[in-house]
């Protein structure tokens, strides 16, 4: 199945988070914060949690700081308190926008979001105004050059939804999100070199942007990835 160019969009993500390496850190640590708080520091019995510290380990964290940050939500430590809050919107020419946040103060939240909306092209929407064009899904994503046959076969076998070789033959593997884990396991477990691992909210259709739409939408999306509370921005544009 074919689709379109992801790879683009992943290496200027990848060039931005390495711009900014240490609020890549804050996010994570906000990510371990709330998956241990809420499921327990157990690794083995709390999948949000292994996935917050495979995180830790790709951006290079000390180990010492993950074990803490561990310990400081499951009540070895003092900690902040968290709060996840999901805002949605709209950006150029109407792509739909989910922009994920955790907060310890959701007034400065919703005014610093609502703000990147109306001042770069965008405006926010109702609760569930965007969500329902997104679904909630494990995204594995393989650089072009991957053996497509294989990748397919060992995929589909582990639980894989679809595999889709985008237009530059990058190659996405989709997964229901329970099921995320041992997809990806199989794939690195068969050899294969992953660019992207994650669950993720896929948009299940896209709106094309191109030329002076597409810049505007980029830096929107730049902004609202910019604010100290974001954690994730999912957005159905093809840029």
């Amino acid at each position: 199945m074919a689709g379109h160019s992801k790879w683009a969009n992943i290496q200027h993500r990848k060039g931005r988070q390495d711009e900014k390496r240490g609020k890549i850190w804050t996010r994570i640590i906000r990510e371990i914060t709330v998956a241990a708080r809420q499921g327990g520091g157990d690794l083995s019995a709390n999948p949000r949690l292994r996935l917050a510290v495979d995180k830790a380990k790709a951006a290079n964290m000390p180990a010492d700081r993950v074990k803490y940050n561990i310990d400081k939500a499951t009540g070895n430590a003092e900690g902040v308190h968290y709060e996840e809050i999901r805002y949605e919107g709209y950006g150029i020419a109407g792509a739909a926008i989910i922009v994920d946040t955790m907060t310890d103060n959701h007034v400065r939240t919703v005014a610093e979001v609502r703000h990147a909306f109306s001042k770069y092209g965008g405006n926010m929407g109702t609760n569930g105004s965007v969500a329902f064009q997104f679904r909630h899904c494990g995204q594995i994503v393989l650089a072009p050059g991957a053996d497509e046959d294989k990748v397919m076969e060992v995929a589909l076998e582990a639980g894989a939804d679809d595999v889709i070789t985008d237009d530059d033959g990058a190659i996405e593997v989709l997964t229901p999100y329970p099921e995320f884990e041992t997809v990806k396991n199989a794939l690195e477990a068969a050899g294969f070199q992953l660019e992207l691992a994650e669950v993720t909210m896929r948009a299940e259709n896209t709106i094309e942007l191109t030329g002076e739409d597409a810049e505007r939408m980029q830096k929107l999306l730049d902004v609202l990835e910019d604010l100290d509370d974001v954690q994730n921005v999912y957005h159905n544009g093809a840029l």
